[in-house]
């Protein structure tokens, strides 16, 4: 079995980029100087908005990525606990599991940045394991039906795995992108 957890990639400089998360619109875009370089569709809490533990709801507000994990991964890659079983996703492993909330392909494992709201105490980000990830092809994008996760197709967690670095800051808001939303890191 491949230690996909301990690959490292050379990324861009964390500084110039930003991601920022629509939980109304379902939208992930990655930015780069204050433009959008790319735009995915992305499938959040199917309770909305919420930081609390246990709450089963997307953080808002600023946060960073903590970490990547999975680089050198196949897509499909099955993860528990953030390290990669040696499974690779297929329907026959579905029906298998069931009631497995499936994390796949990578990882980007989110830590709050604003103390109270998403950092520290029964509000962090970080604890409650909040993460980009992949996850089934069958899922559908676009409406929120995650656990408090961020849940993008494979191939698109994949591709933003590889253009961005640990530390590069993440946006989260309620309200669909408009001219008040964020497009330089803070």
């Amino acid at each position: 079995m491949m230690d996909c957890s301990r690959c490292i990639m050379v990324n861009p400089d964390p500084a110039t980029s930003l991601i920022r998360i629509s939980l109304a619109s379902q939208r992930l875009e990655l930015l780069r100087e204050g433009r959008i370089e790319h735009s995915y569709r992305v499938s959040t809490a199917t309770n909305g908005p919420g930081e609390q533990s246990g709450s089963g709801c997307t953080p808002c507000g600023w946060h960073e990525i903590r970490a990547k994990i999975g680089a050198g991964c196949a897509p499909d890659t099955v993860f528990v606990s953030r390290r990669p079983t040696g499974e690779i996703y297929t329907q026959e492993l579905a029906a298998a599991y069931p009631e497995r909330d499936w994390i796949l392909s990578r990882i980007l494992w989110l830590r709050g940045l604003e103390r109270g709201l998403n950092r520290h105490g029964r509000v962090d980000s970080m604890r409650r394991y909040i993460y980009l990830h992949g996850c089934p092809d069958s899922e559908p994008m676009g409406i929120p039906r995650s656990h408090g996760c961020v849940r993008m197709r494979n191939a698109d967690v994949i591709d933003l795995f590889d253009r961005v670095a640990a530390s590069t800051r993440v946006w989260i808001q309620k309200a669909a992108f408009d001219k008040q939303t964020p497009t330089q890191p803070r």
